[in-house]
């Protein structure tokens, strides 16, 4: 007799004929995308940050900065599938899809420091300008342009999930970063005017906060149970109440169990327990058309009836 290696708790997760075809996580294509990426950028990253340091470039140190918060983006995106795929278990019945929005708010925190880091150093040398090397940013900034283009064109062609995104995003606020710093080694070679350098790593601070923006509001929205962007809450409860056979709807709740993977749940109040079977039926079909929503959990009350007013 065979023995069963099951989890105990595998049963309770599992879907049968009439529920939803929902799975716990979003299966993933680009991970060799996501790693390939990896690689390039922290290898690059590793030479920026030392020849930025060697060149006193600020533009240049701040795109090394930005390539490294890549690295750490491509990582957590890379970390964040693995771990979402993970199957439920009894202690984490929803499984580990959160995972991926969790990776893309960590990261677009990191970005707002680096983002308060580069604009303080800006700001100091144009107090104090500093002697940069002009030829040195412009060989370095023209091979993380080269690079940063080859990071796009591979995460371009990946899965749309939101740490992907969120990688590409970085990437492309890093290309134009290169561009900056690929500008300031040559004014800086060719004119000698030291301000460009601190000007143009604001204009990369700019592109970060603005890219980073959209990431931090999109996965702050998804922790937090928010309702999917593309779903009307209030239009949801309207279209249950005009089922017939439905006089109320209560308690309810429309969230995103995995990016992608919207949910609900909520109380129905109807006009009789027999007609459940039903009022449920239209309801699945209802909400999979109009919103686009197939995981469901509806608890049906039958609806109190009005007190008769006693004869006089």
């Amino acid at each position: 007799m065979q023995a069963d290696t099951t989890s105990p708790s595998s049963h309770l997760h599992e879907h049968r004929a009439g529920d939803a075809r929902y799975k716990h996580y979003t299966v993933q294509r680009s991970q060799s995308v996501l790693a390939w990426s990896l690689l390039l950028t922290l290898s690059f990253a590793v030479v920026e940050v030392v020849t930025g340091f060697m060149s006193n470039s600020l533009a240049l140190i701040s795109d090394a900065g930005h390539m490294v918060t890549d690295a750490a983006a491509l990582g957590l995106a890379l970390l964040a599938q693995l771990i979402a795929k993970r199957p439920p278990s009894a202690r984490h019945s929803f499984g580990f899809g959160r995972a991926e929005a969790l990776a893309a708010f960590v990261n677009s925190l990191v970005l707002l420091l680096l983002v308060g880091w580069i604009t303080y150093e800006a700001l100091a040398r144009f107090s104090h300008p500093q002697e940069v090397h002009g030829a040195t940013v412009f060989i370095v900034a023209a091979l993380g342009l080269l690079i940063n283009l080859v990071l796009a064109w591979l995460l371009s062609r990946g899965d749309s999930n939101m740490n992907t995104r969120a990688a590409l995003v970085n990437v492309l606020g890093d290309l134009l970063g290169s561009v900056a710093a690929l500008v300031s080694g040559a004014v800086i070679y060719y004119t000698g005017w030291m301000q460009i350098d601190p000007l143009l790593s604001l204009f990369v601070a700019l592109l970060i906060l603005k890219s980073t923006a959209g990431v931090l509001r999109e996965s702050y929205h998804f922790l937090m149970g928010g309702v999917p962007e593309a779903i009307n809450y209030l239009n949801v409860g309207a279209d249950l109440e005009q089922i017939d056979g439905i006089c109320s709807v209560h308690d309810l709740h429309v969230w995103d169990m995995s990016p992608g993977q919207p949910a609900l749940i909520g109380h129905v109040e109807i006009t009789e327990l027999e007609r459940w079977p039903g009022i449920l039926h239209a309801i699945k079909a209802m909400l999979l058309e109009k919103h686009g929503i197939d995981h469901i959990t509806l608890q049906a009350e039958v609806a109190p009836q009005p007190k008769a007013t006693p004869a006089r």
